[in-house]
């Protein structure tokens, strides 16, 4: 039961591809801003890793600003790439001590399901945020869960991670997270 927890000193969260030219294509994009954001700031109170990837800016453009403007005033690590998997990249400046990652991005049967597969053949724990990833189409988005799911990953949502996160209510984290829950 240890890969259903999500504690913030073992977490990582990690942005897969929230790219201008990727998102204008996703009916979904706003869902995925506000939750990323949430998830971003939830990072921030805890002082958790950030790792954040483009798949080829040049041509997709870069993080979207509702998402770069969350990152803006916190230390994050940042990967461009070609191949479709992060893992590589992700393993060479992985933390030492985190084995969790907190999965966000685009698109869901693509670049976040091979990492996340890839991960969880690594040895992390990785937890998807569903509604803080999606595909172009319905029917990939929902493959790639069930592709994702099958391979060992947790598939949950940010409201779920942010409380297992929180953990507790009152707390300076809570207060400061509680507000953007709304």
């Amino acid at each position: 039961m240890s890969k259903y927890h999500v504690n913030q000193e073992d977490a990582v969260l990690v942005i897969i591809d929230i790219q201008e030219r990727l998102m204008n294509a996703m009916a979904e994009r706003d869902q995925v801003y506000k939750n990323t954001a949430l998830l971003v700031e939830t990072a921030k109170q805890f002082n958790m890793p950030i790792i954040v990837s483009e798949q080829y800016p040049r041509g997709l453009g870069s993080t979207v600003a509702e998402i770069k403007d969350h990152l803006e005033d916190y230390q994050h690590q940042y990967i461009e790439k070609t191949s479709f998997s992060v893992s590589d990249q992700l393993l060479e400046i992985m933390p030492p001590g985190r084995k969790t990652l907190i999965v966000t991005g685009t698109e869901t049967h693509v670049c976040v399901y091979q990492t996340v597969r890839n991960m969880v053949e690594a040895g992390y724990n990785v937890h998807v945020a569903k509604d803080a990833v999606c595909s172009r189409y319905e029917i990939n988005y929902s493959n790639g869960l069930a592709l994702m799911r099958d391979a060992g990953a947790v598939i949950s949502n940010t409201e779920t991670i942010v409380f297992d996160l929180l953990k507790i209510s009152g707390t300076p984290e809570f207060k400061a997270i509680s507000p953007l829950l709304k």
